[in-house]
């Protein structure tokens, strides 16, 4: 069973991506993995270049970015790393450059692969999701953040990725058929130094909107406020061994009290039916079989 990795990344040091720590996070199940390293305004490539240079196969791409409506460019850059993968590839696991993988997971996953490899009727692994938001103290709770993706998928050139690159489609916007498995995804995106989280924001709208719009709707600030948040739980796990050093290094402070959680009635009722009914609202870009 061949296993290749991809993914892609641009001004990785610029906006504080963990992407050394994504990319390393998968390499023990990854026969190689594809960077789709974008050209940068700091120093990404070689960032890339130092993690493992057996394993890592890099291919230099040019960000389109008059491509301002829901984040198509993200979905682009994706679709060049996965349409470099090897033809003998069995398996793509995708991994995105804020996302990071638990050592603790790589049986389940390599498992999963290996019993559904020749289920042609499987097209993809359906992963769980841990959102840190502010600190690595914390994750979200609410409803509204996604709470499942696909993360590995079947090496098929008639998949691609989807809109701004978060799920998968195939053929004709055809959802992908996946199995669920008992495995997490840590996601990085909303931890990060203050003055990078905001410098983020500010260009990343650029990705989804006009600059009229951006203008209006982005704050202007020197530090992003992570205090405009409804509803966090403290995390009381391990995080993976290749954030660690990552996570020791953090020169910021952030403060949560849960008791002031302010969480919509509407999400609560969802939270309450999740819970004790197992009814689950996410939006499903996938069909579990």
């Amino acid at each position: 069973m061949k296993v290749t990795g991809f993914t892609f990344i641009r001004n990785a040091i610029i906006y504080d991506y963990p992407v050394v720590e994504a990319i390393r996070s998968i390499l023990p199940l990854c026969d190689e993995v594809v960077v789709a390293v974008g050209r940068s305004d700091d120093a990404t490539l070689e960032l890339v270049q130092q993690i493992d240079r057996e394993k890592i196969r890099i291919i230099p791409t040019v960000w389109d970015d008059s491509l301002r409506e829901g984040g198509r460019v993200l979905a682009l850059e994706t679709d060049k790393a996965f349409g470099s993968i090897a033809e003998d590839t069995d398996w793509a696991f995708y991994i995105q450059g804020d996302e990071v993988v638990h050592e603790k997971y790589m049986d389940t996953i390599y498992a999963a692969m290996k019993k559904w490899k020749d289920h042609g009727e499987v097209d993809g692994l359906l992963f769980n999701y841990l959102h840190f938001y502010g600190s690595y103290d914390y994750v979200a709770g609410s409803p509204r953040w996604y709470g499942k993706e696909i993360r590995v998928i079947r090496n098929n050139p008639s998949i691609y990725s989807y809109r701004d690159a978060q799920g998968f489609r195939k053929g004709n916007n055809e959802k992908l058929r996946v199995k669920p498995i008992d495995a997490w995804i840590y996601h990085y995106g909303w931890v990060k130094y203050p003055k990078a989280m905001q410098r983020k924001q500010e260009n990343f709208s650029k990705l989804w909107h006009n600059d009229a719009w951006a203008e209006k709707n982005v704050a202007k600030a020197e530090e992003f406020d992570y205090s405009n948040i409804d509803y966090l739980l403290p995390f009381n796990g391990t995080h993976p061994k290749v954030i660690q050093e990552r996570i020791n290094q953090k020169n910021w402070k952030f403060d949560y009290d849960i008791s002031q959680n302010k969480l919509p009635l509407r999400y609560k009722a969802k939270l309450f039916l999740r819970k004790y009914m197992g009814m689950d609202f996410d939006y499903r870009n996938y069909v579990i079989i």
